[in-house]
């Protein structure tokens, strides 16, 4: 099987805000997930079909590197004992919730935009398969990105943890969870279009 829902069931009336029939008005969809399980491709996907703009909490985090001449795996670190870089990505991320009609993509972005988001998402995919991803992306080997992107992880996990108090193996906080490495973009993007309409029908009923 390729998706399930987990966490609040559908919440009829929470979402939507001053949506007209026929309009997807200010509808905040975020996608969540480890790096490698396709969060911006599917998310750049998502706001095509809905006329949505796409904003990737990593691309940010990617330019604030460029511009102080680190890696992002030397940003990643530095970040572990600054939390002030988290906040310059967490202010963007929210200012860009709050004018709706948006997808976000990020690995914390569900949680923190959790009482905001109309849709949160998170992705999963085998280590092998999300490697490999990240490797061709990169133009670099299997194992220098194997390395770079689980030391990350770590990092992540336990600045996330430390600042923000999430654990983000905790999946009960989103409304689908899709095994991104089980069918192809497609076949993905498919699976969750028809879900987000599912959701934009029952709240035009109301």
């Amino acid at each position: 099987m390729s998706f399930l829902v987990v966490g609040r069931k559908l919440q009829i009336g929470t979402g939507l805000r001053g949506g007209k029939r026929g309009a997807t008005s200010n509808l905040v969809i975020t996608i969540s997930g480890l790096h490698g399980t396709g969060k911006s491709t599917i998310a750049r996907a998502i706001s095509q079909v809905f006329h949505l703009r796409h904003i990737s909490a990593g691309e940010l985090f990617r330019q604030i590197a460029v511009k102080r001449g680190l890696t992002v795996s030397e940003l990643s670190a530095l970040s572990d004992a600054d939390q002030s870089i988290d906040d310059l990505v967490d202010d963007r991320t929210r200012q860009e919730a709050k004018q709706g009609n948006v997808v976000l993509d990020g690995l914390l972005t569900g949680w923190l935009l959790k009482d905001e988001a109309d849709i949160k998402i998170f992705f999963i995919a085998p280590e092998k398969v999300r490697i490999e991803r990240i490797a061709r992306r990169e133009g670099i080997s299997y194992h220098a990105a194997r390395e770079a992107t689980l030391l990350r992880e770590r990092l992540e996990r336990r600045r996330f943890n430390r600042f923000y108090g999430v654990d983000i193996r905790d999946l009960s906080i989103y409304d689908l969870v899709i095994n991104t490495g089980v069918l192809s973009v497609k076949a993905n993007l498919q699976v969750i279009t028809t879900f987000i309409r599912g959701y934009v029908k029952a709240h035009r009923r109301q």
